[in-house]
């Protein structure tokens, strides 16, 4: 999952890309830099590092700065840069965190509290002090031009640039979660069917339970790892990811599924009804439209919060609904 490194009495966790446990821990910037993989978009590499904003004096505030680098020369609480490089030549009497960029302590400086890099690195030189041995050292390693250029540049998450490579991945994505949704709907019909039921008697309810489960999802984990014990903490996010991995793969093919019967039925009459044809149909829907400039993240969302609650009512079976509706 992680290694952990001696550093003197410094705890260096070395994190690599695709390990679950920094997942959870920066739970809101992995889903966005994972939205960027899905809809293929194309990170340019990152430029030349421009001049720093540079911090001198004595500040007892966060030194922050977004789209380029920072450069602390006196002695501030914490410091954070977005997009760029955290370059340390004084004292950070706090925690020092970057997206797309790397921390750079350099002789004679002090940093007391965490580091924390997300697709960069963390390099100390030999002269810089020692730090607080509580401290603790998280680097993600890994799509650094990514995560830069997403950070300098967010609005281009909203319109992706059609080329020849963009509507390639998207067919790749088609072909992909169709032999999926084949696969799944060959192994396991009967939950396919019970999954498209529930869809079509009670969308409303299974919505409403996938958006809370979204939301409790989304403050209950990083309130875990924050106050919960380490051990517990990391297994509530490991429970979360499974849940949404599942509900993601089984959600995403009961959609399709849905979606692509109502066309088939709406297109060519109810005397064809391919399964593969549908699920063909399904696919092509959703990822056509979820390919669209600034409504995707909304088909994103719609998505993933139906498939959670899909995966949270499974347990109902297809007459749920109708004995809803007969009690009252």
């Amino acid at each position: 999952m992680y290694t952990s490194v001696s550093n003197g009495n410094e705890k260096v966790f070395l994190i690599q890309p695709c390990s679950l446990f920094l997942k959870f821990s920066l739970l809101l910037i992995a889903l966005q830099f994972f939205l960027v993989i899905a809809v293929g978009q194309e990170a340019p590499s990152a430029k030349p590092t421009e001049s720093p904003t540079v911090v001198e004096g004595i500040s007892d505030t966060t030194a922050y700065s977004i789209g380029g680098s920072l450069r602390i020369n006196g002695t501030v609480k914490g410091a954070i840069a977005l997009g760029g490089d955290v370059i340390v030549q004084g004292v950070v009497e706090g925690d020092v965190a970057t997206i797309g960029g790397s921390v750079i302590q350099l002789e004679g400086s002090r940093i007391d509290g965490d580091v924390m890099v997300l697709g960069g690195t963390y390099q100390r030189s030999a002269g810089a002090s020692g730090r607080n041995p509580n401290s603790t050292t998280v680097m993600y390693a890994g799509y650094e031009d990514e995560l830069r250029h997403m950070m300098r540049y967010p609005s281009g998450l909203l319109k992706p640039r059609w080329s020849a490579s963009y509507i390639g991945v998207r067919l790749v994505a088609i072909l992909f979660w169709f032999i999926v949704s084949l696969a799944l709907t060959a192994a396991t019909p009967g939950t396919i069917s019970r999954g498209i039921a529930r869809l079509q008697l009670d969308l409303g309810r299974v919505a409403i339970i996938g958006f809370i489960s979204a939301v409790v999802i989304g403050g209950g984990v990083p309130f875990a790892l924050r106050y919960l014990p380490f051990v517990i903490g990391v297994l509530v996010g490991l429970m979360a990811l499974l849940l949404i991995l599942i509900a993601g793969l089984f959600g995403r093919v009961i959609i399709y599924a849905a979606t692509g019967r109502w066309l088939q039925r709406k297109l060519f009459g109810v005397r064809n009804n391919s399964e593969s044809v549908a699920l063909l149909l399904g696919t092509t829907f959703w990822i056509v439209l979820s390919s669209l400039p600034y409504i995707w993240p909304l088909v994103v969302a719609v998505v993933l919060v139906t498939s959670l609650g899909l995966a949270l009512t499974a347990k109902y079976r297809v007459g749920w609904a109708r004995r809803q509706e007969a009690k009252a």
